[in-house]
């Protein structure tokens, strides 16, 4: 075997490896890591798919603290709100869509996803996974759910509401969120692999390597923007071009991000315990426009265009957060209590129905949040 091919399979085994000590669970555990526990990451290009373009210079690592991860918080004293849902172990990951009324839900032992019924909360249908997956988006009104399989380094479209998935399109190391653009391009975070994969179709055609560990993902139009939680900074990337735009600083420690009727950028800032605001430039740097204070680790985050609210899950409190977005500058509207463990959180906008996955009890909490 060559000796550079006998190295590419070595380091893909050693990633691969480390992911799944790092992220995976044989059983529920009370808080599984969620963005990576696996230290400090050395992020290799030795995967990169031949003859696919790239651009990009990695910043020295060296110096970089280590990604902020998810607060781990006590059972509820009380019964939260709504009603609970069990789909699994470590429920983690949950989209819905308005069209279908479908809430697709990722879990673990064995790995599937789970489609419920937005309504009733009935159990439609499971959908094999290859692997274990953190966060899901829907490439558009109507499906496909995009499922980022990390422990399979893969990028799986399911259709809705029949939970068919097509063939797994290797994208890059651990791809930890996945987001598609409205001209169809979609971009994967490739967390362990400091990457973020450009798709076309069932192709990978080019491969941004200025990242070093890339995570939470969002559209706005032809900008995608990309939140790295050892740079701890937001990248925008256009997609129409496939190049990179610029970046600027996101906070203590950002995870997640989401985009809002406005064109605007929505990170939470974990470690920071904040909730960030930024207006994307075609021509630049994104800009700072609005930041609020969340105190409790505010992690998963989604939008409910319909009402123009965000809601952030905070995962050291057990709670959700709603935000007005009329302006920049989000304005507490609504607090909500949750099952253990917040992690990710959905909202429906034709209803604002609010899913929240509880990855400790491995159940969605449905709950109607105050008009």
């Amino acid at each position: 075997m060559p000796r550079r091919r006998a190295r590419v399979l070595l380091t893909t085994a050693c990633l691969a490896a480390l992911a799944l000590s790092a992220c995976s669970t044989e059983a529920p555990a009370p808080a599984p890591p969620s963005t990576t526990a696996a230290g400090p990451v050395t992020p290799t290009t030795g995967l990169l798919p031949p003859g696919v373009p790239t651009e990009g210079t990695r910043p020295d690592t060296s110096k970089l603290s280590l990604a902020a991860e998810p607060r781990s918080a006590p059972a509820p004293t009380s019964t939260p709100p709504g009603r609970q849902v069990e789909v699994g172990d470590a429920a983690e990951g949950v989209v819905v869509d308005p069209v279908t009324r479908t809430v697709a839900v990722a879990k673990r032992n064995p790995n599937e996803l789970v489609l419920l019924d937005a309504d009733t909360g009935a159990v439609r249908g499971r959908t094999p996974l290859p692997g274990f997956v953190r966060h899901l988006q829907l490439a558009a009104p109507g499906g496909p759910v995009l499922v980022p399989v990390e422990s399979a380094n893969s990028l799986i479209r399911v259709t809705l509401p029949g939970g068919q998935a097509a063939a797994p399109l290797f994208v890059g190391t651990v791809p930890h969120d996945a987001t598609q653009a409205p001209n169809g391009t979609v971009l994967t975070a490739d967390e362990l692999g400091g990457t973020v994969s450009a798709v076309r179709g069932d192709q990978v055609v080019k491969v941004f390597t200025d990242a070093v560990q890339p995570a939470g993902l969002a559209p706005v139009g032809d900008l995608v923007g990309l939140v790295d939680v050892r740079k701890n900074d937001l990248t925008i990337y256009n997609v129409a071009t496939l190049s990179i735009v610029g970046s600027a600083p996101s906070g203590a420690g950002p995870t997640h991000l989401v985009a809002d009727r406005h064109g605007r950028m929505i990170a939470t800032d974990t470690r920071g315990d904040q909730v960030i605001v930024f207006q994307p430039n075609a021509s630049g740097p994104p800009t700072q426009v609005g930041v609020v204070a969340q105190p409790g680790g505010p992690y998963g985050i989604t939008y409910d265009p319909t009402r123009d609210r965000v809601w952030v899950a905070s995962s050291g409190t057990n709670e959700v957060i709603g935000y007005d977005m009329t302006n920049p500058q989000p304005r507490e509207v609504a607090r909500i209590a949750t099952v253990q463990n917040p992690y990710t959180v959905g909202v429906d906008p034709q209803t604002g129905r609010l899913y929240v996955a509880g990855v400790s009890g491995g159940v969605v909490q449905f709950v109607d949040p105050p008009a």
